[in-house]
């Protein structure tokens, strides 16, 4: 057994007090006077061995009482089997929990700013040779190192919050790095943290022996807390002074009602619109808000709410870019088609360019969103192959085949492209019988759908097989559900073939209500869905156009006091942007080549820090299943006596102080009734 305050033994010495009082015996003698001596007779004496037997008793007490009260001022203690040895260096890594949740407050101030003054007062706990990394969310090279007591606390001044997210086992598996330069070391790893529920890992943390780990709580005041999980427009397409649709959800992540939360739009810079929506506890909320007026290019975008007293996460970014045109690619096989001209020259959105089949330029195919093969007579395997691997990465093509005897051109191209091959060239009428009004080609073509439909009629067509490769939909089927329109799915790109050119000789198609919003709506469905953000501190690849640099430039992406130089991977048809762990900040983000915008790119947090619930000590025990770990959970003192009763082993000043009081209270009955005299009647 040892002491933690060995100084205290020097009092000790006050034994003497009650060996002394027992010594000399200073109660006075009262003499009493008896007038007739026989009534001694009727009272039993105790004997002397009875008197000394009792002092001794109450000697013994207060020489017990006292030794151990003076034990438990000078905290005795164990050590433990494993106890630090003095001689050795100790190790400390301490993490420190820097994320937003930590922004909540409680009697102390913020959690972070206890956290810090936690973390200063374990580390004086600690002798001056003993040496301290700091953790952080961040995972900053520059504490990848131990540092002395001096350094270490002038690094904890400088921890500020961070979007970060980590879980234990991250955190911890960058904590045992630091170790394997110190394999002679006693090591302790500290965990300073809310250990909010999103912390915990989903698997349980493997156990380790190398290290003792300690985990200091802290706790908020009960917080209630919205933030907006998502926005998304009604329709991918974007033209300027067009009306606008902006799905809104929210999400309440307490257990009360969120009443009127405030919604505003703002899009570069200026307030577009405003609305209101309340959420049921634990639920999610939509609201729609409708705007217009929008320019063509990049537009930076910022949903705000109103929701105190947790703030940090009630903005949230978008970008989203409006197109001034549209390029349309027509590759013709004998001639223009007039059809094509006037549907698509009538709106100035689209901007069309006819080709022959022999004269494509390749490298420029990435420029168009949607390509039409107006009845090619031929098609080379060069062209087939460029198609199919453009069409994959998003873009649409639409095929008017030629209807000539031998489809062997038609059947090898499509052979390729993997959709339906076509059999043979039908010369009959055939009457559509059949629309598919659900798919999104038609979506808002009709305010009310007619009873009896007129749908086109086919004089010639070509009948195809049903043996595609591909997901596939047919939009309109003649009788019998042969297909007359139909769409495959080829990667990220969709393919429409249909059955019948467009020329008065083989249909009326061309001439048909439903020509026009098919056309419109498959170019403007061409439009490759851009993300309208991305999310913050996650390695992801960002997929844009083609991008393509000189020897001396390099891409570089900006916000507000924040510049860096993003890596670019190039591929054949498009570019790669690798964000890792440079973006910090949630924000809008512009990517810039020299002085030309290629394009904004957004980043929010996950949202996992919004939720404001908290592991149960329990739950945080069972991720460390099979090791033994210390919970602290500090008051409003300080915890370095805490930390230094837990270093030294088993603490025994709670029991001594208890055996003093037991000796006290044995002494004051031995004193109360241990000295009654016994008397008893005498018999004749």
């Amino acid at each position: 057994m040892r002491f933690l305050s060995p100084g205290f033994l020097f009092a000790l010495l006050t034994i003497a007090i009650p060996v002394i009082i027992h010594l000399f015996n200073f109660r006075k003698f009262k003499k009493i006077y008896f007038s007739n001596v026989r009534f001694l007779k009727d009272v039993q004496l105790q004997t002397s061995s009875r008197q000394h037997l009792r002092e001794r008793l109450i000697l013994a007490s207060r020489i017990l009482a006292i030794t151990f009260l003076v034990f438990a001022f000078a905290r005795p203690y164990i050590p433990d089997s494993d106890a630090q040895n003095s001689s050795q260096r100790q190790v400390l890594s301490i993490y420190i929990d820097n994320s937003m949740s930590m922004e909540l407050r409680n009697r102390e101030g913020t959690l972070l700013e206890e956290a810090k003054r936690r973390a200063k007062e374990l580390a004086s706990a600690y002798g001056l040779n003993d040496r301290f990394q700091l953790l952080t969310n961040d995972f900053e090279g520059k504490y990848h190192r131990l540092l002395s007591f001096d350094e270490f606390l002038e690094a904890v001044d400088d921890v500020k919050l961070s979007r970060a997210h980590k879980d234990l086992a991250q955190i911890l598996g960058r904590q045992k790095e630091i170790f394997l330069k110190e394999p002679n070391s006693v090591k302790t790893v500290y965990l300073i943290s809310d250990f909010q529920h999103n912390m915990l890992p989903q698997a349980a943390v493997a156990a380790d022996s190398t290290y003792k780990l300690r985990l200091v709580r802290l706790k908020a005041t009960e917080q209630t807390n919205s933030s907006v999980d998502s926005v998304w427009f009604q329709s991918a397409i974007h033209r300027p002074g067009d009306s606008e649709k902006l799905i809104v959800r929210l999400r309440n992540y307490s257990d009360e009602q969120a009443e009127a939360i405030p919604i505003k739009l703002s899009i570069n810079g200026k307030q577009k619109a405003l609305g209101m929506v309340s959420i049921p506890p634990g639920q999610q909320a939509v609201d729609t808000l409708i705007f217009s007026g929008l320019k063509s290019g990049w537009q930076q975008a910022e949903i705000e709410i109103k929701d105190f007293p947790v703030v940090f996460d009630d903005k949230f970014y978008f970008s989203f870019q409006v197109q001034e045109s549209m390029p349309v690619l027509i590759i013709n096989g004998d001639s223009e088609n007039q059809y094509l001209n006037a549907v698509y020259g009538s709106d100035p959105f689209f901007r069309i360019e006819n080709v022959a089949a022999g004269n494509i330029n390749y490298s420029a195919l990435n420029s168009y969103s949607l390509i039409i093969l107006n009845e090619l007579k031929e098609i080379s395997d060069g062209l087939a192959q460029q198609l199919k691997i453009h069409i994959s990465r998003g873009a649409n093509m639409i095929v008017y085949p030629y209807l000539g005897d031998d489809q062997a051109e038609l059947r090898k191209f499509l052979q390729v492209l993997g959709t339906d091959l076509p059999m043979q060239v039908i010369s009959e009428e055939a009457k559509v019988t059949a629309i598919n009004l659900q798919h999104p080609v038609f979506k808002g073509v009709f305010d009310q759908i007619p009873q009896k439909m007129d749908l086109p009629v086919a004089k010639k067509y070509v009948r195809f097989n049903s043996q595609s490769r591909l997901s596939s939909q047919k939009l309109m089927e003649l009788q019998g559900g042969i297909p007359f329109f139909s769409e495959y799915r080829l990667g990220s790109g969709k393919i429409y073939l249909s059955a019948v050119p467009l020329n008065a000789e083989t249909s009326n198609f061309a001439r048909h209500s439903v020509f026009v919003p098919i056309m419109y709506q498959t170019a403007l469905l061409s439009v490759r869905n851009q993300n309208l953000f991305h999310q913050l501190n996650s390695e992801q690849m960002i997929e844009l156009p083609k991008i393509t640099l000189k020897s001396n430039q390099t891409l570089k992406l900006k916000n507000a006091g924040f510049e860096a130089i993003p890596d670019l991977r190039q591929h054949e048809n498009y570019s790669q942007l690798y964000i890792a762990d440079q973006i910090k900040q949630s924000g809008n983000y512009q990517l810039h080549k020299a002085d030309s915008l290629l394009a904004v790119l957004s980043f929010n947090d996950s949202g996992s820090e919004s939720d404001m619930s908290f592991a149960e000590n329990q739950e945080i025990k069972d991720k460390f299943s099979g090791r033994k770990i210390d919970l602290i959970e500090p008051d409003s003192g300080s915890i370095k006596n805490e930390i230094k009763t837990i270093n030294q082993g088993l603490s025994l000043w709670k029991v001594c102080l208890i055996l003093a009081l037991l000796f006290f209270a044995f002494e004051i009955l031995l004193i109360r009734f241990y000295n009654r005299t016994q008397i008893k009647p005498l018999h004749n």
